[in-house]
């Protein structure tokens, strides 16, 4: 693996490893009890990061898999399906997390999308590579960790850095 995508992709096992920390040792009802006043919950937040973040941009997006998969309906990828436990939230994001790294892995850093979304144009945008996409990741699963920190800190006081 190139040197650089073995940084890269350090950096962004460390930002799930952050976000998985702030889940430790929380009950499901923890992490089922809202916490926002959008009403989310830090499981909605994990199946968030399964869901719109590694299954959409590595899975569909870097190797073409369909974007079909995504839950209908407001904020879907926040809400647990009827008969889904925290269990198989948690299991879904680990099992995505490893699926995006075997792509990661098999994946030259300078790869274009195989599959970008129509929105990219409409927005202004470009993801003209696997190296951007990681990029893009990393930040967004440390903004997602940051927001994890404070969820946790409400709910119970423990705090990441104390302050």
């Amino acid at each position: 693996m190139d040197p650089e995508a073995e940084l890269l992709l350090h950096y962004l096992q460390g930002q799930r490893r952050h976000v998985l920390s702030a889940l430790d040792s929380l009950t499901d009802e923890q992490l089922l009890t809202p916490v926002m006043p959008t009403g989310w919950h830090l499981i909605g937040l994990i199946k968030h990061l399964s869901l719109a973040d590694e299954h959409y941009w590595f899975r569909c997006v870097m190797a073409g898999e369909p974007f079909d998969f995504f839950p209908e309906g407001p904020n879907a990828d926040w809400q647990l399906d009827p008969g889904e436990t925290v269990a198989d939230v948690l299991a879904r994001y680990r099992d995505e997390c490893e699926r995006s790294d075997e792509i990661i892995r098999a994946t030259a850093l300078d790869a274009p999308p195989a599959q970008p979304d129509p929105m990219w144009e409409e927005w202004g945008m470009s993801f003209p590579s696997l190296r951007v996409i990681m990029l893009h990741m990393i930040v967004e699963v440390a903004a997602h960790a940051g927001h994890a920190d404070a969820a946790r800190e409400l709910i119970d006081g423990k705090q990441w850095v104390v302050v």
